[in-house]
């Protein structure tokens, strides 16, 4: 079976008025949708659910009823993948070895925060960065991502979208 996640971090809702329209295009068809933080809101979330259901962690600038109602981390499964999610896995140079002793069981780390896409295996984990929704910064365009999860070949692919603004 193949398994296709929406993966969306850095939206900063409402400093950003809204969820990029591409979002909801490239999203179609999920069967889930993984938020890795810095929603600054949580009416992000009910707006993602339109499309499928979400899980989501905090990061490090939200209100503070998603910092009560969101873990710092967590882990999930899909398929026969596991997926470790964490907002902030720190700096560039030491992803692998933070990814390792935050989520030694997962096949693939998703996370935020840098604003900066990163779509790179590492040991046998994927280290995935969807980069910023709304908040381009140093990069060239803002950007999502998509999972892909192929139970029957065990294997969990990771796709940058870049998207207009």
């Amino acid at each position: 079976m193949l398994h296709r996640i929406g993966v969306i971090s850095d939206t900063h809702i409402p400093k950003f008025l809204h969820i990029p329209d591409a979002v909801w295009q490239h999203f179609e068809g999920v069967e889930l949708i993984i938020h890795a933080g810095d929603l600054s809101t949580l009416s992000v979330i009910s707006e993602l659910e339109t499309v499928a259901p979400v899980v989501a962690v905090q990061g490090n600038i939200e209100q503070e009823d998603v910092a009560l109602a969101l873990p710092i981390k967590r882990e999930i499964q899909v398929g026969g993948v596991r997926i470790g999610i964490v907002h902030i896995l720190g700096d560039a140079r030491y992803y692998a070895r933070t990814a390792r002793q935050e989520f030694p069981d997962a096949r693939a780390i998703v996370f935020g925060h840098s604003h900066n896409p990163y779509n790179e295996e590492h040991g046998g984990q994927l280290l995935f960065n969807p980069g910023s929704a709304n908040d381009r910064r140093r990069q060239p365009t803002c950007s999502i991502g998509i999972l892909t999860i192929n139970d029957e070949e065990q294997t969990v692919r990771g796709e940058i979208i870049p998207i207009d603004h």
